[in-house]
């Protein structure tokens, strides 16, 4: 039976990190995927260029950039290893990249630069890789430490590390391993759910907008309540099936089902006044004055649904307007689900922070840690998930 100091289940993001860390602080590694494939949703993130990390990220408030039961959980980890200093990482080994907004960085050329990256780091801490291999059984060893059945053997180390992502794209090999590893060593587990997805509505109902599929615009989106409201400006997309784009994906992590969203679909126009002037002044047709101020399409789809804004703005009465003018900018609906599993970026929920160590991710159950995605840590869309990945793994790194 092979040995090592650390067995690391799951070479994503935080596997691969974690399993270099170590291994350079001189720590026999084992890092195990059941896939082929390594780094599979780094290689399809951020268009194929690996929104990475985000420049706005403030570790002593992560409550502003991350939701979950304990969203200041994760405080210590991200303050001990910061977007700058994965920057650093990434400039050492020469890898070019660019800010697009709101302190998002990308790879200038491929995803592919940064999994090749965390090979190297691997390489350079001499951490054995086992890829496709999968783990069929973890259980404890006589002298305290683990072992785990694996498709190459039973291997045996004092600690195991929990790397294995969360259940959103399970076309690339996102299971459930690890919540049902938490599950069998008794650790609690918040009910996992899709987050950063795309948002659905019953079918008759969304009949009218499903024309405008593809059309994307700028908006103000929010959901909840007096102190839990949130809200985003960002872009909204239309779908066949919804509403997606980064608006919707931010504001899912907030939405709960059978609560509104309410939508400003024309933030910082004064539309109501826009419209008593076109009325006074306008022969034009209320949908023509109206495509100012949002996209035409939608001007056409949104006047379409009432008889009394069919006509020129001149002859439209002044309730009519009125009402026009609000329901833009208080568009209030309420989605009957989300595109689920297949369309979703992260998940929320995962093994309970109340579990785990800030300082070192090690659970209750010694020696047995949980880093990254199967966390119950979710950050918004924008690099943010990416660094809590480099920081848990980074944190655990230290410990093993």
């Amino acid at each position: 039976m092979q040995s090592f100091d650390a067995v690391i289940v799951g070479a994503g993001a935080a596997g691969l990190f974690c399993a270099g860390i170590a291994g350079q602080r001189g720590r026999r590694v084992l890092l195990i995927d059941h896939s082929a494939k390594v780094a599979e949703k780094i290689r399809i993130s951020g268009g194929g260029r690996a929104n990475f990390t985000n420049r706005d990220l403030d570790p002593r408030a992560p409550q502003k950039h991350f939701v979950g039961e304990n969203p200041h959980f994760c405080r210590s980890a991200l303050s001990r290893y910061t977007p700058a200093d994965f920057i650093a990482l990434v400039d050492r080994h020469r890898i070019a990249w660019h800010e697009k907004h709101k302190g998002q960085l990308f790879c200038d050329r491929s995803a592919d630069d940064l999994i090749q990256m965390l090979l190297r780091e691997c390489e350079a801490g001499g951490v054995t890789r086992w890829q496709p291999c999968a783990v069929q059984a973890l259980r404890q060893g006589g002298d305290g430490g683990y072992e785990l059945d694996t498709d190459r053997g039973t291997v045996r180390a004092p600690r195991v590390v929990i790397a294995t992502g969360g259940l959103p794209v399970p076309q690339i090999g996102a299971s459930d391993f690890g919540l049902r590893i938490a599950a069998q060593f008794g650790l609690k587990v918040v009910e996992p759910r899709p987050a950063l997805v795309p948002l659905t509505f019953d079918a008759g109902q969304w009949a009218p907008f499903a024309e405008l599929a593809g059309l994307a615009l700028p908006v103000r989106i929010e959901t909840g309540d007096k102190k839990h409201r949130m809200a985003f400006d960002e872009d909204l997309l239309f779908t066949h099936r919804g509403l997606s784009g980064p608006a919707v994906l931010q504001i899912s992590s907030y939405w709960h089902g059978g609560t509104p969203l309410q939508v400003d679909l024309a933030p910082g126009a004064a539309l109501a006044d826009a419209l008593a002037e076109a009325k006074r002044r306008s022969r034009k047709l209320l949908a023509n004055e109206l495509a100012a101020w949002v996209p035409a399409r939608l001007a056409a789809t949104w006047t379409a649904r009432d008889p009394d804004w069919q006509r020129p703005a001149m002859e439209t009465a002044d309730k009519a307007l009125a009402r026009l003018a609000d329901g833009l900018h208080r568009w209030s609906l309420v989605p009957t689900g989300t595109e689920g599993w297949r369309k979703a970026e992260v998940m929320r929920g995962g093994v309970d922070t109340r579990e785990l160590s800030q300082q070192t991710l090690e659970s209750r159950q010694p020696g047995l840690h949980f880093i990254g995605e199967v966390v119950d840590v979710t950050g918004w869309l924008g690099g943010y998930n990416f660094q809590w990945a480099w920081a848990s793994a980074h944190a655990c790194a230290q410990a093993l």
